[in-house]
């Protein structure tokens, strides 16, 4: 039986303040109100900074049982490094990540729009990466020249779902290559917030992954003035 998990990158914004979480309520019993209206959240902030282990352990216990978590990898390891020399950050990455135990459902890669294809520490990077099976992976890869059969071959012979970076500026290829998918919904064609039209499209999508027996996540990365809750629960109400 397939499942579908809809949430935002983040939940921990000034302006939400406003227009979603009650007045006064302390920073801290945030995620806690974010998790009674939806079953999952991005962690975007450990793309800037790895929290400790015991912030992700406080996530665990401040989520209810089935609540779920996915995790931004550093920056270090996917922009600076270019994944060379991976094991280190990748050992703290994980280890630090894994304080959400059973919540840990996947930790997202993003690749730089300005990286090239580069095969070779691809292959190397997944040859590392099978040491950890604790949870599942994704990667969004931000120039076209990766969107080729070759990568599509490494990611399925690892189960690696190549993430779907829903926007106008970013290279798309709806494609399969495990058996989950990882949406990511940036920004819509014609402003911030998608429109009618476009959530209506990709709820058929998602359907159709559904039908398959494809687990699917999907996250709302626009968050500008609030866009990312309305779209989300717009989309969750297409699916009902």
């Amino acid at each position: 039986m397939s499942t579908l998990e809809i949430g935002t990158s983040g939940w921990n914004y000034k302006h939400w303040t406003e227009r979603f979480y009650p007045a006064k309520l302390p920073s801290k019993q945030q995620l806690g109100f974010y998790a009674q209206h939806f079953s999952t959240v991005e962690v975007n902030f450990s793309f800037y900074q790895l929290p400790p282990r015991s912030t992700f352990a406080t996530w665990h216990d401040q989520t209810p049982d089935d609540f779920l978590f996915a995790v931004k990898a550093s920056r270090y390891l996917t922009h600076l490094k270019k994944l060379k020399d991976p094991q280190e950050p990748l050992a703290r990455l994980i280890e630090a990540a894994c304080g959400l135990q059973e919540k840990l459902a996947v930790i997202l890669f993003q690749f730089p729009p300005n990286w090239h294809l580069d095969l070779e520490r691809l292959e190397a990077f997944l040859e590392v990466l099978q040491s950890y099976q604790n949870c599942r992976y994704t990667m969004e890869f931000r120039h076209p020249s990766w969107l080729i059969p070759q990568v599509y071959q490494q990611l399925e012979r690892s189960q690696i779902s190549l993430c779907l970076p829903i926007s106008p500026t970013v290279p798309l290829d709806v494609r399969l290559t495990a058996l989950w998918t990882y949406l990511r919904f940036h920004h819509g064609q014609s402003a911030i917030a998608y429109d009618q039209s476009e959530l209506m499209r990709w709820a058929e999508q998602i359907q159709s992954f559904l039908a398959q027996n494809i687990d699917v996540y999907a996250y709302f990365n626009n968050d500008a003035e609030g866009y990312a809750l309305q779209n989300a629960n717009e989309l969750k109400k297409l699916m009902k």
